[in-house]
């Protein structure tokens, strides 16, 4: 009753998989990559919810800027649930000794927090770590801002003109991944001491966060309706605990995406191994697949009973790549959980593992089903002759290959974050594998030309290279693919590094002030120069005024935020920089309209950044509505510019026509370029006379920027480096494929006196130029991939890291070579004899 082709698959299995040893490797890598990305990213999404009310600090965050809630909005709030405040600033710290430094400054009421706890070294509690002392607020720190200021738990020092003490070391706030970046170490102490420390007064960079726990029967939508109707104005902020961490939701999404990325092209890198095994499979087996076809079965049947072998061999590959891929985040788990900056439960997730397990399958068959189509279409005369002689046409093995292809690259963009990146992304890979397979044809067709012009080994090798079972066709696809992939990875963390590191800090301001009272900018100026002891000009010191605002119409119409681009979509999510600038300043970027004069006094006009203006569909002479300082302003886009964020510059999202704020105080800010020498000099001066005025140090922004992309990094580099395993595994495919005929041509030249170290030093030269191959077409894809993301995605220079890039192809050159080596070893190891005597 058993179909006679599960009978026969079932007979051939019975010898092991001995065959199939590189198949199963390479389905089982890239499965397990995939399915260890997936997992890991499920982990994090799952702490992020299971402590999404501990991370945004209640069931609902609602923020204000610029002002502090009112009391008739505090009354809304309070009618919903508990409620527990907390006001943000920033504000200059100084020790006894001189030393400043810039901190972020933060109160809360006595309610904080309403979910989880705030962790204190040494056990303190809260409420005794905030108490006084004397006329000392009670303050808790973090570590590095004891350390910058030479201070000890129990000392007291200043932050701005209050008095405080350093009650305890903070370690953690609950609802701290829900507030975003710090440009300075977090100091926490009660609302009260900040707003009677003037930290809130008018025209500060100041925020006022109420988070919420509800009633019971209180719902989320409900609350928000409420709360929104109590702020006819508009300017509040609210979220519920679904979005209390979205900067790092989005981050899990595109990392996954990307590092499953990698786990796809690894799959498809090991395409070629799994492609190269099915084949060598097949050749094994033609004895059979002829005695069949002599006896009269059909060509359905000889596939059949081959095409069960490798589908459950196929089910075996993918199943240890899930088992591999589930385990491997839960030790990565128990190994780095209290390192993480992110919750995560770690557990053994379905759905990235069925993602997984059906990205294998897909590829098993894309890449299995042509050689089962060859030998399906070889007659038996053929195969008694011992060779595959058949041609994949149009047939049902073709068909079911290219749906398998197509599956593959649909399921990649279904599941991708951003459907357009993934599209890209694939055809980039598909593109790059074509080439490859490319060179290496034409690889191969170069060493023949080539060996007529050497002797000795040198023409062995290349003869072996231009010959049927060149690895410059099998290996150098794959092998090359991973290269490109880890290059891409090189050449971009390079360059970002090098702008970090070189470009930033040369184009980049050292200081920004911020915080300058505006009727006395001149003194100020006086001070700073003063404190540089020389002279300072526009090339190293810049002033201008200094506001924020918020876009609230566009053409007389409201903001409709799903017209709006993604790429400018920030600039009307909240209050954005601006400034009051009369002459064009230098560098000012205009690409669009031009500046306005220095003494105009006509209807309001502004400058715009491009990004923004070309995310809200704007061009020269539209009418925008503007709230500035609480009042609200029309005015018309003069001129468009392309704002460099991190030069030396007018660094603002909109600059306005100086007499459109006519009459208003504006504070003012500054930028300076210093060596850190100066910046020591220059931010301990100002604490005498300019204490008010926060001091922001780039260079440390910098250096922590540099630190956290090389951690971040060293994770892509290593989940690259399994492509190139893939590589490397379908390598070693071709060689075992070829073993036996390798064995035949070395008894073959040792007979004919060849010695030992020719034949080892032709496999070299042979494998060796595989790896070269393989290397540099890897790194100059590996180039044509980075160049643009470097470029245009992130808008840095182009740096090449020349060693990292030589180092992969001499590697790869090495690697092969080595391949090569042991495949000669394991040839000169069999006596001529035997080998020359055997069919």
């Amino acid at each position: 009753m058993i179909p006679l082709s599960f009978r026969f698959a079932a007979r051939e299995l019975r010898s092991g998989v001995r065959g199939f040893r590189i198949f199963l490797a390479c389905l089982a890598l890239g499965v397990a990559a995939i399915a260890a990305a997936g997992s890991t990213a499920e982990a994090f999404r799952a702490g992020l919810a299971s402590q999404a009310a501990e991370i945004l600090g209640g069931d609902l965050a609602v923020g204000v800027e610029q002002r502090e809630f009112t009391a008739g909005e505090q009354a809304a709030l309070a009618r919903l649930g508990r409620v527990s405040y907390a006001a943000a600033s920033r504000a200059m710290a100084e020790a006894p000794s001189g030393e400043r430094r810039l901190v972020e400054l933060r109160g809360v009421s006595d309610a904080y927090p309403l979910v989880g706890a705030v962790t204190l070294g040494g056990g303190m509690r809260l409420a005794d770590a905030l108490s006084p002392e004397g006329d000392a607020a009670g303050v808790a720190v973090e570590q590095p801002l004891l350390d910058r200021l030479g201070l000890k738990l129990g000392d007291r020092f200043l932050i701005g003109n209050v008095p405080v003490v350093a009650r305890a070391v903070l370690l953690g706030e609950p609802d701290r991944l829900s507030r975003g970046f710090n440009l300075g170490p977090r100091v926490l102490a009660r609302i009260g001491m900040v707003r009677g420390g003037g930290f809130l007064g008018p025209g500060l960079p100041f925020g006022e966060t109420a988070r919420i726990t509800l009633k019971p029967g209180v719902s989320l939508a409900a609350a928000k309706r409420a709360i929104l109707k109590a702020a006819p104005a508009g300017d509040l902020h609210v979220r519920d605990r679904n979005e209390a961490a979205p900067g790092f939701t989005r981050l899990i999404d595109q990392l996954e995406y990307f590092l499953g990325f990698i786990g796809l092209s690894s799959l498809i890198a090991g395409g070629l191994g799994v492609s190269g095994a099915v084949g060598a499979y097949l050749e094994q087996r033609k004895t059979s697949i002829a005695a069949l076809k002599a006896l009269g079965a059909d060509g359905a049947l000889a596939r059949n009973t081959y095409l069960i072998q490798i589908a459950l061999l196929a089910g075996l590959g993918v199943a240890i790549g899930l088992v591999v891929g589930g385990v491997a985040p839960l030790i990565l788990g128990a190994l780095v959980k209290d390192q993480l900056p992110v919750p995560a439960l770690f557990a053994v997730y379905p759905i990235p593992l069925a993602k997984a397990a059906l990205f294998g399958l897909l590829s098993a068959a894309a890449f299995s089903l042509a050689p089962l189509g060859r030998a399906r279409t070889t007659p038996p005369a053929a195969l008694f002759r011992q060779e595959l002689a058949g041609r994949l046409g149009f047939g049902p093995e073709l068909i079911g290959a290219l749906l398998a292809a197509a599956g593959l690259a649909a399921l990649a963009i279904v599941t991708a974050p951003t459907p357009l990146a993934a599209t890209i992304m694939i055809v980039g890979v598909a593109a790059a594998f074509l080439v490859l397979f490319v060179i290496g044809l034409g690889a191969a067709k170069a060493a023949g030309a080539l060996r007529g012009l050497t002797t000795g080994s040198a023409r062995i090798g290349l003869a072996n290279l231009a010959g049927p079972r060149s690895a410059a066709r099998t290996a150098a696809p794959a092998i090359g693919l991973g290269v490109a992939l880890l290059a891409a990875v090189v050449l971009i963390q390079s360059s970002l590094i090098a702008e970090v590191t070189v470009a930033a800090p040369k184009a980049a301001p050292a200081l920004v002030f911020t915080e300058i009272p505006g009727d006395q900018a001149a003194a100020f100026d006086t001070a700073v120069a003063q404190a540089f002891g020389r002279p300072l000009t526009a090339k190293d010191y810049l002033r201008f005024p200094f506001a924020t605002g918020r876009i609230v119409a566009l053409r007389g119409q409201p903001i409709d935020k799903a017209k709006i681009g993604a790429e400018g979509r920030w600039a009307f999510d909240a209050d954005i920089s601006l400034s009051a600038i009369g002459a064009e300043p230098a560098d000012a970027g205009v690409t669009a309209g031009r500046w306005w004069a220095a003494d105009y006094a006509g209807p309001p006009v502004v400058a715009l950044e491009q990004s923004v203006a070309e995310a809200a569909h704007l061009k020269l002479g539209d009418v925008i509505s503007l709230q500035i300082l609480g009042r609200p302003i029309e005015a018309r886009v003069a001129a468009i510019r392309k704002v460099d964020f991190g030069g030396f510059g007018p660094a603002f999202t909109l600059v306005i026509d100086p007499a459109a704020l006519a009459g208003a105080s504006l504070r003012q800010v500054a930028i300076a370029k210093a060596t850190p020498a100066e910046e020591a000099r220059v931010t301990r001066a100002l604490g005498a006379s300019f204490p008010q005025v926060d001091v922001i140090s780039v260079r440390e922004q910098l250096q922590a920027a540099s630190q956290l992309f090389d951690r971040l990094t060293l994770a892509v580099r290593g989940a690259a480096a399994v492509a190139g395993l893939a590589g490397l595994l379908v390598l070693a495919g071709a060689i075992a494929a070829g073993a036996r005929a390798r064995a035949k041509e070395a008894a073959t030249l040792k007979v004919l006196g060849a010695a030992r170290w020719q034949i080892l030093a032709a496999y070299a030269i042979e494998y060796g130029a595989v790896g070269a191959i393989a290397g540099l077409a890897g790194v100059a894809l590996g180039f044509a991939a980075a160049w643009p993301v470097v470029v245009k995605v992130f808008e840095a220079s182009w740096s090449v890291d020349w060693a990292g890039a030589l180092a992969l192809i001499a590697g790869a050159a090495a690697i092969t070579g080595a391949g090569g080596l042991i495949a000669a070893l394991a040839a000169l190891a069999r006596r001529p004899a035997p080998v020359l005597r055997a069919e």
